[in-house]
């Protein structure tokens, strides 16, 4: 007798989960899929389902977009009258409370794009490489309580190549998670929990506006990790007489002067001196304008070798 097709719940929002369901749903059985409730999108603040929410309908899967999770006896029977043996997690985006986490057999298994008990929190994939980190990788783990501190069921290691930004790493990672979720799930039964090793615990906490702004007084390759690592959001931020201006096309370049010099103007762009080496920006964004090349922002701003942008550091706590 063949055994019945393991059921899943699947708890996810932003396009980066959809090819994990996808995944799931190519060998197990889908009976609850889980997103954020729509959000008002654009201009015309159209209310507009998250990706997980759209394709889940497309596919005529049980959808369910829950406003809270905590003392919702609603959602709860909704999972549990599922009939879901296990749960998956992926950027879903909400807090899971103890209720819920007890209401399928196997528990809830969580798709974190990080080498746990490093970068802990909402926004690894962004961290590592502000961080500058070579290596990165995919965790599933068994969801508790805390922010990302079950313990450890599966993990693998992924290489960080040196060009990549947030939405190439996310990519890369994305794929990583949805074949390492579907091993995870073939083995559950069997699967042995190790525990995190707490004091090893790094953070990556959601981004926010200043952690896009530049510090010119970091070396050139802190400079450009930074670039990197917020180019999906805030991105790159300096500021000139305190107008604020987005950089593009950032990259690690000879020179030397004071952090926040203009070194150099041409058709390759602005070289700009930082707190060691120095940066070659390719656009600029004024506020309230189109990205153009550096060189013509350049001309238009009367910016020239010996300009200096504005430093910012952050406050101190």
């Amino acid at each position: 007798m063949t055994a019945a097709p393991l059921r899943v719940a699947f708890f996810g929002s932003p396009a980066f989960a959809l090819p994990v369901l996808e995944a799931i749903r190519a060998e197990f059985e889908v009976v609850l899929v889980v997103a954020q409730p729509d959000k008002p999108v654009g201009r015309g603040l159209k209310r507009t389902p998250p990706p997980v929410a759209a394709r889940a309908a497309e596919l005529g899967l049980p959808l369910a977009q829950p406003k809270k999770l905590r003392n919702n006896a609603e959602f709860a029977a909704r999972l549990r009258d599922s009939g879901a043996d296990v749960a998956v997690t992926c950027a879903y985006g909400k807090i899971l409370p103890a209720s819920a986490l007890q209401i399928p057999r196997f528990g809830f298994l969580n798709t974190h794009t990080s080498l746990l008990p490093r970068y802990r929190g909402a926004a690894p994939i962004q961290w590592a490489l502000i961080r500058g980190e070579a290596v990165t990788g995919t965790t599933i783990m068994q969801t508790d309580e805390g922010m990302d501190t079950g313990p450890i069921l599966l993990q693998r290691e992924l290489p960080i190549a040196p060009d990549w930004a947030a939405h190439e790493l996310a990519g890369a990672l994305s794929a990583q998670a949805a074949g390492l979720i579907v091993e995870a799930l073939r083995s559950v039964e069997t699967l042995t929990p190790t525990p995190q090793d707490h004091a090893g615990a790094t953070h990556a906490p959601m981004l926010t506006k200043e952690d896009g702004f530049v510090r010119w007084t970091d070396t050139a390759a802190q400079v450009v990790n930074r670039a990197r690592g917020v180019a999906a959001w805030p991105q790159t931020t300096a500021f000139r007489g305190g107008a604020r201006l987005k950089l593009g096309g950032l990259s690690v370049t000879e020179g030397a002067g004071q952090p926040g010099e203009m070194l150099a103007v041409s058709e390759a762009g602005l070289t700009v001196a930082c707190g060691e080496g120095a940066v070659l920006i390719q656009t600029v964004q004024p506020e309230a304008r189109k990205a153009q090349p550096a060189q013509v922002w350049a001309a238009g701003a009367g910016v020239m070798p010996g300009t200096r942008l504005d430093l910012w550091e952050p406050a101190r706590p």
